[in-house]
C-alpha cells in the first residue's frame, strides 16, 4: 500500500493538549511526533485541544510554550477555533469564519487519559469517517479501564495482580480486610486514567485513606491491587491483523514505584534497560504475550504492554496502554528504535495502518446499504 491518495501528500492532523491530568504529557509526545514526521510523504496540520475541550487550530511556530521544559511546557494560543462537523463527508470548520478547512486524510491523536484514549475521540473520529491511529473505540475504552481489561485477561487465561474493585468511596474494605486480602502494601488506583496519576502505595492505615481520598479525586472507580515483587518489563505492540511486538526493555524505579514524576518531570527517577537484561527464552514469552495481551484487549495499531517479572520467573500483566507516551523519554518509540524502527519509520507505519484499517472497514457492507439491497430484493 502507498500513502500517496489521489497524487498528493495525505494530510495528517495531529491531535494534542485534552482536558485530562495528563496534558502537559500529550503536549510533550505531540512536539517529537510532529517533529518526526516525513514531511516528503505527509503534509501536517496542528490541532489542540485545550484544558476546557475547545479545539484550536494551530500553527507549528507557535502551538507549544516552553516547549522544552516539563514543568511548564503548555499549549500556545491557536490561530483559531476548530470544530469536527461528523457525517459521511465530515468537514473541520473554523468557527469565526464558518468555513471548512481543508480535508484531513487521517488523525494521529497524541492524547494521553480520559477523554482522549478511552474511546470518546475516537468514537467522534469514526462518525466522521476519518482514519486515525491507534486502536478503535472498544480497545481505547477496554484499554484505559484497568477492572475490565484486568477480568478480560483474567478470562483470556493471562496472569493479572489480584485486585479489588472499589465503585464508592463508602464501600471500601477497611484497611485491616484489604491487607488481610492483598498483603501489604496495596497499591491504590484510579480504574481510568494513565501515567501514575493518581496512584499511591499504602503501608498504613492512614496511607491507605490518604490514598483512597486521592484515587476517587480522578475517578468514581478504582482499584486496590496485590504488589507483585519483581521487574518491571515492557514491550511495544504494532500492527493490525498481524501484530508485531518489539525487543523488551526495563524500568528500573529509583523510588518506590515508577510515579508520574519518574516518567515524565525527573530525568532520573529511573533507569532504562533497553533491550532488557533477559534470557532468549523469556524474550519470546514476554513477545508471545504482549501478543496475546494485545489481541485478548481488541487492540489495533498501536500498543503498550507492562509486565512484572517475578523471581519464579512468571510474567504477569500489569496494564497495557493504547497511546504509549511519545516524549523524548518514553519506552515506545525507544523499543522501537533498538528493534530497527527509527522515529520517522515508526510514525510512517502507525499513519499507513491507520489508512490500512480505513480501507478494510470501508469494505464491509454499511446498515444503509444492506437496508437498500433488502428493499431491491422485496
Amino acid at each position: 500500500m502507498t500513502n500517496e491518495r489521489g497524487g498528493k501528500r495525505p494530510r495528517v492532523a495531529v491531535l494534542f493538549g485534552g482536558e485530562s491530568p495528563e496534558h502537559e504529557v500529550s503536549l510533550q509526545s505531540a512536539k517529537n511526533v510532529i517533529e518526526a514526521v516525513d514531511r516528503d510523504r505527509w503534509e501536517v496540520a496542528l490541532i489542540g485541544i485545550d484544558r476546557r475541550g475547545r479545539w484550536h487550530s494551530a500553527d507549528a511556530s507557535t502551538f507549544l510554550l516552553d516547549g522544552s521544559d516539563p514543568r511548564r511546557i503548555r499549549l500556545g494560543a491557536g490561530d483559531r477555533d476548530v470544530v469536527l462537523v461528523p457525517g459521511a463527508q465530515s468537514e473541520i470548520v473554523a468557527l469565526e469564519a464558518r468555513e471548512a478547512l481543508p480535508a484531513v486524510d487521517v488523525v494521529f491523536p497524541v492524547l494521553h487519559g480520559p477523554l482522549g484514549e478511552d474511546g470518546t475521540v475516537q468514537g467522534l473520529l469514526r462518525l466522521a469517517h476519518i482514519p486515525f491511529v491507534g486502536p478503535g473505540v472498544l480497545g481505547s475504552a477496554v484499554g484505559m479501564d484497568k477492572d475490565v481489561a484486568k477480568r478480560l485477561l483474567r478470562d483470556a487465561g493471562i496472569a493479572v495482580a489480584p485486585f479489588i474493585t472499589i465503585h464508592r468511596r463508602a464501600e471500601a474494605p477497611s484497611w485491616e480486610e484489604a491487607s488481610a486480602e492483598l498483603g501489604c502494601p496495596v497499591f491504590v488506583k484510579p480504574a481510568n486514567m494513565g501515567s501514575s496519576v493518581g496512584v499511591s502505595r499504602a503501608g498504613t492505615a492512614v496511607d491507605y485513606a490518604a490514598a483512597l481520598d486521592t484515587a476517587f479525586s480522578y475517578d468514581s472507580k478504582v482499584l486496590l491491587e496485590q504488589t507483585i515483587e519483581g521487574r518491571e518489563i515492557e514491550c511495544a505492540v504494532i500492527g493490525n491483523e498481524e501484530p508485531a511486538a518489539s525487543v523488551p526493555g526495563e524500568i528500573v524505579p529509583r523510588h518506590d514505584f515508577y510515579s508520574y514524576e519518574a516518567k515524565y518531570l525527573d530525568d532520573g527517577g529511573a533507569d532504562l534497560v533497553i533491550p532488557a537484561d533477559l534470557d532468549e527464552e523469556t524474550t519470546r514469552r514476554v513477545r508471545d504475550l504482549s501478543v496475546r495481551t494485545f489481541r485478548a484487549l481488541c487492540c489495533e495499531g498501536m500498543a503498550r504492554v507492562d509486565f512484572f517479572l517475578t523471581k519464579d520467573g512468571e510474567l504477569v500483566v500489569n496494564e497495557i496502554n493504547t497511546i504509549p507516551g511519545f516524549t523524548r523519554i518514553s519506552m515506545y518509540p525507544k523499543l522501537w528504535a533498538a528493534s530497527g524502527v527509527s522515529y520517522a519509520e515508526l510514525i510512517d507505519r502507525l499513519l499507513e495502518l491507520a489508512l490500512e484499517r480505513a480501507d478494510r472497514e470501508a469494505s464491509l457492507a454499511s446498515a444503509l446499504d444492506l437496508l437498500s439491497s433488502k428493499e431491491v430484493v422485496e
